[in-house]
């Protein structure tokens, strides 16, 4: 199995978090059956970073996500594999769940503001408010699905050796959904994640119908729990 070419800033893991990241989805208890099909056709992109926080990591990681990008929009249209970049970051690993949702969102946000400066428009095709159940997170003018994963995550399928961030095309998901296979792949990961975990995930919902942006860290959020990310207006 390839992977891309690994930047370093920064005490990198040398390639040993990719490996083991890929390796964690092909275990056969892991659920996202997304995932496992894109691993199949070696479509899992992954890059790894210092420490989560770092801001070392900040330009290195949204370069790529604009490289990311511009290739599934220029993908032909009849294209059905499914792609994922993965951010791999070496450490915390004892971050506990609300320490690693700062941590995302404030990666996330710093992301963003750099995209903003940089004069990059927000994705038309969602909505900005990260409150709005239409939202996604725009970087590189393209709308995001983030999953966050790390050593304690209490949900089993996020559970990983070191904090990840799993950047998915929302693009993509509309293209799943127009040709049904959307609903059948998210039936069968949610069938497979109450196998593993004897649950199902209480922040799953589907797009459009609750904010997106509780589902990202992984954390359980409360009922009024409002997302701390704010859109900046393009240089």
């Amino acid at each position: 199995m390839k992977t891309s070419a690994v930047k370093r800033p920064a005490q990198s893991a040398g390639g040993e978090m990719s490996s083991r990241f890929l390796s964690f989805v092909d275990d056969p208890a892991f659920p996202c059956v997304g995932s496992k099909a894109a691993l199949a056709r070696d479509a899992i992109q992954t890059q790894e970073f210092a420490r989560l926080g770092h801001r070392a990591n900040d330009v290195p990681l949204l370069d790529a996500l604009v490289e990311f990008a511009a290739g599934i929009d220029d993908a032909p249209e009849d294209d059905t594999t499914v792609h994922s970049f993965v951010a791999l970051f070496d450490g915390p690993t004892d971050a506990d769940e609300r320490r690693f949702e700062a941590m995302l969102w404030s990666q996330l946000q710093r992301l963003h503001d750099v995209d903003a400066g940089r004069g990059t428009a927000w994705a038309a095709d969602v909505s900005r408010d990260p409150d709005d159940p239409r939202f996604s997170l725009s970087l590189a003018g393209h709308p995001f699905f983030v999953i966050g994963l790390h050593p304690g995550a209490s949900r089993l399928a996020r559970r990983f050796d070191w904090p990840a961030m799993v950047f998915n095309s929302h693009r993509q998901f509309d293209r799943l959904r127009q040709d049904g296979r959307y609903a059948k792949m998210q039936a069968a990961t949610r069938a497979r994640d109450l196998a593993l975990q004897g649950s199902l995930n209480p922040n799953l919902a589907d797009f459009g119908t609750a904010p997106e942006t509780r589902q990202y860290s992984g954390r359980e959020v409360e009922a009024g729990w409002t997302c701390p990310f704010h859109v900046r207006k393009p240089r």
